[in-house]
């Protein structure tokens, strides 16, 4: 139980109805969740909006409404507060009422369009060998020390993200990695945090289904990056065209990566095979299991960012050499008639490119690479013929399938993949609704030796059709099939 005028610290209050010396239980945004004696704050979401449901709310017990609005009618014994932003609210109210637990440790968030999950994942795996207790905040699980829990969104919403930091101050962690989405930043859900550092990774196109335009996109991430205090840490990557944007604003200290341009961490290939990279890392060689040039950058936020924390250069440079690829970001292996299936969340055109060109870049050409692709339902739209453009010409043959089409028809997302296939390939490409169908016939297709990769859904262990979630791990369907196929 806390008194809502200390839960309210910080928050931009236009106007306040009724008194906020009442003691409060909890806060909640999801109006199906409000009990007796809870605060309410009614948030605009971009399906449902809170203010629709601030009576319901009353009714279920809550003592006092957060809203941007002000209901018409304003029921007896109830205290509202008119905020200017609700979401805002919400982060500094969630921070206050867990008792600020990003002061009592290392919070360093990673932003960016690809390479967030295994920069953040392989960060909480380097400093946990390193024998500290570490937390992850990611797409794909949180962790507070040992202790896995499930995640539902690449950034929680602020109250979860309060919920497990507290938990992690109760467990004495002192480093906690955090992938900072761009609808996260937009929605205010990092607001009221301190942050140690942030890192930059790149972008490139995705999410326009929620920003208007690319340079919204772009100006969301910078604003991360904008409110870092000047304590803390910022690491680019200088070698994308928006790396450096990122600083403009900053009070953090400012650092970079690359490995086409000069940078305080900079790094050369020296070797690229499916067992790893061999790379010179400043004045140091370093062999990492991870694989491709997009990799070699992600391993240079890693050594940057523990450098910054204070970990010695030797220990870094041993650490990296026993990390393990992160779950469904190129995850690979090889069956026993010798061919090579790859598990990849390449869900953009670049992070496709760049896993295809890294794929091209180890093969023979001897061998065939079979893709299997597909795109979101709901999602951005635009990026859909490019994802099968790119397909169709980095791979010897190609599968366009379905991803995860939520509520959308899948033949028509697929239909507005193949528009981006060249006449040139049309030959190569073939279409299959479905995705199990379709990992099937790419391991018919597939002989000794050959590649076969299988994008868009990496970690996932589900499919989303029509608002229902049915079990279906790439992965696991893809050993399945190549053992099968040696009986």
């Amino acid at each position: 139980m806390m008194v809502l005028k200390d839960i309210l610290y910080k928050v931009t209050i236009d106007a306040v109805v009724g008194d906020t010396s009442v003691a409060v239980d909890r806060i909640e945004f999801d109006s199906r969740l409000v009990e007796v004696r809870d605060v309410f704050v009614a948030i605009s979401g971009t399906i449902t909006d809170g203010h629709n449901y601030i009576e319901k709310a009353i009714k279920d017990g809550a003592l006092a409404i957060v809203c941007e609005i002000l209901p018409e009618n304003l029921e007896k014994g109830i205290t509202y507060i008119k905020v200017e932003n609700s979401h805002q609210a919400l982060a500094y109210m969630a921070a206050n009422f867990y008792g600020h637990p990003s002061e009592n440790l290392k919070l360093v968030g990673v932003t960016g369009t690809n390479g967030k999950t295994t920069v953040s994942s392989l960060l909480y795996q380097l400093f946990k060998k390193a024998g500290y207790k570490v937390g992850l905040l990611s797409t794909v699980k949180i962790m507070v020390g040992d202790k896995e829990y499930k995640a539902t969104h690449t950034t929680p919403d602020s109250l979860t993200i309060n919920k497990y930091l507290q938990l992690m101050n109760d467990e004495g962690v002192e480093f906690c990695f955090m992938e900072v989405s761009s609808h996260g930043i937009h929605q205010k859900r990092t607001e009221g945090l301190r942050f140690e550092g942030g890192i930059f990774t790149n972008l490139s196109h995705d999410h326009l289904d929620y920003h208007a335009t690319f340079s919204e996109y772009r100006d969301v991430k910078k604003a991360f990056f904008d409110q870092l205090p000047k304590g803390a840490f910022a690491l680019t990557n200088s070698d994308d065209k928006n790396g450096l944007v990122m600083l403009q604003n900053t009070k953090a200290k400012k650092h970079t990566y690359a490995l086409k341009s000069y940078a305080n961490y900079r790094a050369q290939i020296l070797e690229n095979e499916f067992s790893g990279l061999l790379l010179k890392v400043n004045d140091s060689e370093l062999w990492t299991r991870l694989i491709g040039s997009f990799n070699a950058y992600n391993i240079l936020a890693i050594y940057g960012t523990a450098e910054l924390l204070g970990l010695d250069k030797d220990e870094i440079l041993r650490l990296i050499s026993e990390l393990e690829n992160v779950s469904g970001r190129f995850q690979y292996f090889i069956s026993e008639g010798k061919i090579t299936a790859i598990v990849d969340y390449a869900h953009t055109p670049d992070a496709l490119k760049n896993v295809l060109e890294t794929i091209n870049n180890i093969r023979t050409k001897n061998e065939a690479l079979i893709t299997v692709v597909g795109c979101g339902g709901n999602r951005d739209k635009t990026k859909r013929p490019e994802m099968a453009h790119i397909a169709s010409a980095l791979s010897t043959k190609v599968i366009l399938t379905s991803d995860n089409p939520r509520n959308e028809v899948p033949e028509t997302i697929i239909e507005e993949m193949e528009a981006g296939v060249e006449p040139q390939n049309f030959k190569k490409t073939l279409s299959i609704t479905d995705r199990k169908q379709a990992i099937k016939a790419a391991c018919q297709m597939a002989g000794e030796k050959d590649i076969i990769l299988i994008a868009g859904k990496g970690h996932e262990s589900y499919q989303e059709i029509k608002g229902e979630r049915f079990d279906f791990d790439d992965y696991k369907i893809v050993q399945d099939y190549l053992k099968q196929l040696q009986k």
